[in-house]
């Protein structure tokens, strides 16, 4: 259902994220971040399916992968930490997943936790639905991997010599996270096909997988004007070939 000032509302957002996106010259959401090709990898749900082919089904797909620093704070600092994840479906629109640094268990999930280290759980913060049912998703840390660091730069340089991992999951607004896959990052993107880069976390989502809440709303309205003053579109940017 559309918020009954979804108008006005939205010509406030709009206006605003176009000041800031002027004033910023770039993105307006997580400015400063980096790169990567990567593969994903779906083992498929555990347990009774969710009702997302994607999910539900094993498979094997390239992605991009982007992490990123939220306000960002000086080097060093706690900030709201966002991992950003566009996985490449040969037949339809990409799948675009953004998560932002939290907590794992049940509450704190719904909540952004500024934390240093670019390992740790980051959750979609933004609950959808399949069918009548709400869905979380998130990146877990793989405990078997190497450490992501606590810069962009020890990101890239870990990237470079191994092959960092991070582990999907989906969970229920009380229940926890089930291991579906896994997201391996590899070689890191140049400048240019960072800037390039531009995700639809509402509308590049698989069948069967919808956005909800107001939060949703709000991410549309804010996401669009930022792709506009940077002349982005839904689908802009990605490598279709990983190299992990």
């Amino acid at each position: 259902m559309t918020p009954p000032t979804a108008g006005p509302a939205a010509r406030v957002v709009e206006r605003a994220s176009a000041a800031l996106g002027r004033l910023r010259r770039g993105r307006l959401l997580h400015p400063v971040g980096a790169s990567f090709a990567a593969q994903v990898t779906i083992w498929g749900t555990p347990g009774p399916p969710v009702g997302v082919g994607l999910l539900d089904n094993p498979g094997v797909y390239a992605g991009t992968v982007r992490l990123s620093r939220g306000t960002p704070t000086p080097g060093g600092w706690p900030d709201v930490l966002g991992l950003a994840l566009r996985v490449h479906v040969e037949a339809g629109p990409p799948f675009d997943l953004l998560v932002s640094s939290s907590g794992a268990a049940p509450v704190l999930r719904n909540l952004p936790l500024p934390r240093r280290d670019f390992s740790g759980t980051y959750s979609t913060i933004m609950g959808y639905r399949t069918g009548r049912r709400r869905l979380w998703l998130a990146a877990l840390a793989d405990p078997e991997a190497v450490d992501l660091g606590r810069t962009l730069s020890a990101v890239t340089a870990v990237a470079r010599a191994d092959a960092p991992r991070l582990v999907l999951a989906v969970a229920s607004a009380v229940g926890p996270w089930r291991p579906v896959g896994q997201v391996a990052i590899g070689a890191p993107l140049d400048a240019r096909q960072d800037a390039a880069l531009a995700f639809d976390p509402v509308r590049n989502l698989p069948a069967g997988l919808r956005a909800a809440g107001p939060l949703a709303w709000l991410r549309e309205q804010t996401y669009r004007r930022s792709r506009r003053a940077r002349g982005a579109s839904t689908q802009s940017g990605g490598s279709t070939a990983a190299t992990v």
